[in-house]
């Protein structure tokens, strides 16, 4: 029986019970990727501790996560055409268990290039997740409640971003925190005790992390997924046009801009968040640890509210009036003390979680058939995850050591996004 089509593609299967469980594990999904992302928050500063590292080298956990993003965004479609839905979530899976797997022998030889190995092979098994399961989720059922099931699907997403940093406050950081010259007092074996400690807490979670993903793998392996047909020969522009072509709707080029400015801000401020708790409203690791999971839990809400405030205005006002509310919160955030910063991160949570959705949906409005490559230019757009938060642990470093002037970095990322809500979201036709 035919349950749905989009475009050119079909879905059979013996009924609606046919595609509930299938949609359950495809919600998992969005749960489990955004536990990693999420988790990275809480990395950043226990790796900078366990491995005593710089601003600058602890923000390469996110360069290599999102870096992976990047390099697999078109290959990850290729083997979405190739292999097929079921298979691509599967090895999508059994990589980021690997990636997982591999924190444990990182943490035994507190090798710091391990875990950035671990890391990008968990953004490769990511990427090929959020490639495939995102339109799968979109499909499964009927079309006209595609959009339904994606914020359905999304939402666990954003529970992920207030579970992950909890989870990691309670089994990663310990609340030790010590300075350096603290570090160069104690003797040799109880400096090197101390550093080997921090390092194997990471081991635990992330086991058992890799378990559960392997589980789910072998869930996916032995139930029958919907079947999805292609129907017809491909004979969309997309087939006769080239990746660069689609560019040439400026719309689409400034949402490209807008989305890697974006995600590089909404980084920065996750990843940074635990020291600049620290430092800006004076509070310990991990009662910084559980705010960042207060963060998460206003960002899900925000969604939310968004989401019903488009009911009432357009897509572009209400992303400009958002714009507005991060850039006078990220200057709260660099000149402000004590808990008015927290206030101002929580805030920017809040505000930036309609950011993504609603710049993906600005920068293909108009586009038809040319939608597809469309998309693949705001995906690998989320490069900017792996660029900024490196600027801004310099920014940080050469600030001796001082976060808040990192937090810059976003406030400037947020003029780029009222920008585009103002003058770059016009189509213009061509």
């Amino acid at each position: 029986m035919e349950i749905g089509t989009k475009d050119n593609i079909t879905l059979t299967n013996g009924g609606a019970k046919g595609y509930l469980f299938p949609f359950i594990l495809i919600v998992s999904l969005f749960f489990l990727w955004g536990m990693a992302h999420n988790l990275n928050g809480v990395l950043i500063p226990h790796l900078k501790k366990a491995c005593q590292l710089d601003n600058s080298q602890s923000a390469l956990v996110d360069t290599s996560v999102f870096l992976a993003y990047f390099i697999m965004a078109l290959p990850a479609g290729y083997l979405l055409r190739r292999w097929g839905y079921k298979l691509s979530i599967i090895m999508g899976l059994i990589a980021f268990s690997i990636g997982a797997f591999l924190f444990i022998p990182a943490a035994d030889y507190r090798m710091y290039e391990l875990f950035l190995l671990a890391l990008f092979i968990i953004g490769c098994g990511l990427a090929m997740l959020e490639t495939a399961a995102n339109p799968y989720a979109a499909i499964l059922g009927k079309p006209e409640a595609a959009t339904h099931r994606l914020n359905l699907a999304a939402s666990f997403n954003g529970l992920a971003a207030m579970v992950a940093p909890i989870v990691g406050t309670m089994f990663i950081l310990s609340g030790k925190s010590y300075t350096e010259p603290e570090l160069n007092a104690m003797a040799e074996v109880d400096r090197l005790s101390y550093l080997m400690g921090e390092a194997a807490s990471v081991k635990t979670p992330y086991l058992v992390l890799g378990l559960v993903l392997l589980l789910v793998a072998v869930v996916f392996m032995f139930v029958k997924l919907p079947e999805i047909k292609e129907e017809g020969p491909d004979t969309d522009e997309n087939s006769k046009t080239g990746l660069f072509s689609v560019l040439r709707h400026k719309h689409l080029a400034f949402a490209v801009i807008a989305q890697f400015f974006y995600i590089g801000a909404q980084v920065c401020v996750t990843s940074f968040f635990i020291r600049m708790a620290q430092q800006g409203a004076g509070v310990d690791e991990k009662t910084a640890g559980y705010y960042l999971g207060v963060y998460g839990l206003l960002f899900m809400v925000g969604r939310f509210v968004g989401t019903f405030l488009l009911r009432y205005t357009t897509a572009n006002r209400l992303l400009a009036l958002y714009a507005v509310v991060c850039t006078v919160l990220a200057a709260i955030a660099v000149l402000g003390s004590g808990m008015v910063v927290l206030y101002a991160l929580g805030g920017l949570g809040f505000f930036m979680s309609i950011m993504f959705p609603t710049i993906f949906s600005l920068g293909i409005t108009g586009l038809g058939k040319e939608t597809k490559q469309a998309s693949s230019w705001l995906i690998m757009a989320i490069v900017g995850g792996a660029i900024f938060p490196y600027i801004t642990g310099g920014i940080i470093d050469m600030a001796g050591d001082n976060t808040q002037m990192g937090y810059v970095v976003p406030f400037v990322c947020y003029l780029v996004i009222l920008w585009f809500a103002q003058k770059g979201y016009k189509p213009v036709h061509l």
